[in-house]
């Protein structure tokens, strides 16, 4: 019989957020894969536990190499704990890659559900919770990082960001720029922990707090933008909305289909408009 992956959840701060049953799989555990083992071993001594099993690092570094070595301990019946340095593994850490491997190998894979920031952020922000999407960390350079920001500029579920806190500054006035400066906001730092903050207000006020410097863990969660009715979006807007999408790489098809969705309009109105500015520019809208 092949074994089990675990993964499990590790508290974001308060060490007494770990679950109950992270101990037992800790000291249970045949093989115990960690993001940082320092980290394990200092959580391991917090919770009183000594792990039976053999230790491992696994990292960003090591993941591709590491994942066929794990996946074989799992066929061969091992069960296997996977732990990052905080939350849930898979979430903005490792793990993707070992999860989809054990699949397809028929591993059964199952959790220990723990803390997650993306949640806690969301539950305390203030923002509409009904309908959320994670967006993981921006990317660093500042042109890839407008052209993310500008995919979802008009998502309208409440956006959830990870983000370092000596780039936090220049991503609020990224999304201030994109977003709109009066779009809600909320900065959710060290959560969980001593020094806990949450500070909400509009993105423009918020780029300017953060340019003073800010410490800490960070998650940024953003309302989502606006509805518009059909009367509010012209033909520039229509074609501007097809153009980001193309750029993300969609189809025009598909791009002009998901627009008029958005906007509740017949395709045939997104698409006249998109030829309109073809021809009114003497070059194709979705190209530069």
């Amino acid at each position: 019989m092949t074994g089990t992956l675990v993964l499990a959840g590790t508290p974001i701060g308060d060490i007494s957020d770990a679950p109950p049953r992270l101990a037992e799989e800790l000291a249970g555990a045949d093989v115990v894969a960690a993001e940082d083992t320092r980290r394990l071993r200092r959580l391991t001594q917090a919770l009183g536990v000594t792990p039976k099993g053999r230790v491992v690092s696994y990292f960003e570094g090591n993941e591709s190499a590491r994942t066929p070595e794990l996946v074989e301990e799992l066929v061969g019946g091992a069960r296997v704990l996977l732990v990052t340095d905080a939350g849930m593994p898979s979430v903005s850490d490792p793990g993707y890659r070992l999860v989809a491997a054990a699949v397809e190998r028929d591993v059964k894979v199952t959790a220990v559900p723990g803390p997650s920031a993306v949640l806690t952020a969301l539950a305390l922000s203030g923002l509409p919770v009904d309908r959320f999407c994670f967006e993981g960390f921006l990317p660093r350079k500042a042109g890839e990082r407008l052209g993310r920001l500008r995919e979802v500029a008009d998502e309208r579920r409440t956006l959830v960001y990870f983000e370092a806190p000596h780039r936090l500054d220049d991503t609020l006035a990224a999304m201030a720029e994109v977003f709109g400066g009066e779009r809600r906001a909320a900065v959710c730092r060290e959560l969980t922990k001593t020094y806990e903050e949450i500070k909400r207000g509009p993105l423009a006020e918020l780029a300017a707090w953060a340019a003073d410097g800010v410490r800490g863990e960070i998650t940024v969660v953003v309302e989502g933008a606006p509805e518009k009715g059909p009367e509010e979006t012209d033909d520039a807007e229509l074609v501007r909305r097809v153009r980001v999408r193309e750029e993300a790489g969609e189809r025009r098809k598909e791009a002009i289909a998901a627009v008029a969705a958005e906007a509740g309009l017949p395709k045939r109105q997104v698409f006249d408009a998109v030829v309109a500015a073809k021809n009114a520019d003497g070059r194709d809208p979705g190209k530069r």
